[in-house]
């Protein structure tokens, strides 16, 4: 509801400006512009999200999403130690985190919710620490394999879509470490 009020508030703010100054055709041939370049970016973003979710079934039909959740499995229980013990929340956990480090945050909010669903039964109507801090890890997640930000590079025209992989393990990591200490501070502030 807030965004539909938020959008209606933008257009009508530019349709205002455009007519104080004039420039209605500016405007409409600006919303033609940006409606194809929409398409056009959602079209070239479509057959990358398509290879890395297709690699994401092949490695679950191999059983290699699984052997990356094990792998995962002991730092995830120390994060979420409420549902340690609770095989389908950690599975929809570990598939998050894995689709995260692939760049597939399209694949991963399914998953994510999911967990926050299951997890949202044990306190309904309060967020728990653990679904803050799966929050928080969803939202900062570490990227080992940016491929939405290189899809959008790619269809922008860059040539080498890949090379800002330095600075995205750099700035990943160190989103994902302070969103998850500050998680943790919150969380005892608050139980004390």
């Amino acid at each position: 509801m807030a965004m539909a009020i938020i959008w209606t508030g933008m257009v009508c703010i530019s349709l205002l400006c455009a007519a104080a100054t004039g420039r209605l055709e500016v405007l409409s041939a600006a919303t033609l512009e940006g409606a194809q370049a929409a398409v056009e970016l959602c079209i070239s973003m479509a057959g990358v999200l398509c290879l890395w979710m297709g690699i994401m079934e092949v490695m679950r039909r191999a059983g290699l999403a699984d052997k990356i959740a094990k792998l995962l499995r002991p730092a995830l229980r120390r994060l979420f130690p409420d549902f340690a013990e609770d095989r389908e929340v950690m599975g929809n956990i570990a598939a998050n985190v894995s689709a995260n480090l692939l760049g597939l945050g399209n694949a991963a909010t399914p998953l994510g919710l999911e967990a926050a669903r299951r997890m949202s039964k044990r306190s309904p109507g309060v967020a728990g620490d653990s679904l803050c801090m799966l929050v928080v890890c969803n939202t900062a997640s570490i990227q080992l394999i940016p491929t939405t930000v290189a899809g959008v590079r790619m269809a922008a025209g860059c040539a080498t879509p890949f090379d800002i992989l330095p600075a995205v393990w750099l700035a990943s990591a160190i989103s994902v470490t302070v969103g998850i200490c500050a998680a943790k501070i919150c969380a005892r502030v608050w139980r004390d």
